[in-house]
């Protein structure tokens, strides 16, 4: 058996056995780190499916409300057999048009992103220790510069 093999045959790093993990993955040159929960992970997603939801019912109601005051001004009665082709026709027209769509892509993917990228929330105290490290492998010393 390769050395640093364990006997079900898959390589463990650092030598040790891959059966103690805590769920927590590693990578191979840090420290363990974890998966986003759910909504964290598919936050982008979950906001733009809202945006959406709550932009097609709010179409909606306000052409219905427009529709059903037009038929009362002429003295017809609402019919949703000529309602309901005129709303999916309009929100057809409303999707071919996608500047809003492209800028809150690209707007909000950006945003998230930020919001969870590690640079966004990364404290005083990690940053001083990273200058510190940065100090020390140039063999200077970090408490008297």
């Amino acid at each position: 058996m390769a050395a640093g093999s364990t006997s079900t045959g898959t390589r463990a790093s650092n030598g040790r056995s891959a059966k103690g993990s805590t769920g927590a993955a590693r990578r191979p040159d840090g420290p363990p780190f974890r998966k986003p929960r759910w909504p964290k992970a598919y936050a982008f997603a979950l906001v733009t499916g809202a945006l959406f939801l709550l932009s097609w019912v709010g179409q909606f109601f306000f052409q219905l409300a427009v529709e059903s005051n037009e038929a009362s001004q002429h003295g017809q009665s609402f019919a949703w057999s000529e309602f309901l082709p005129q709303f999916f026709a309009s929100t057809l027209e409303n999707w071919q048009s996608e500047f809003l769509q492209l800028v809150w892509q690209a707007a909000g993917l950006a945003l998230f992103y930020y919001w969870g990228s590690s640079q966004s929330r990364e404290s005083d105290e990690r940053i001083e220790a990273k200058l510190d490290a940065l100090l020390r492998d140039r063999n200077l010393d970090p408490e008297n510069p």
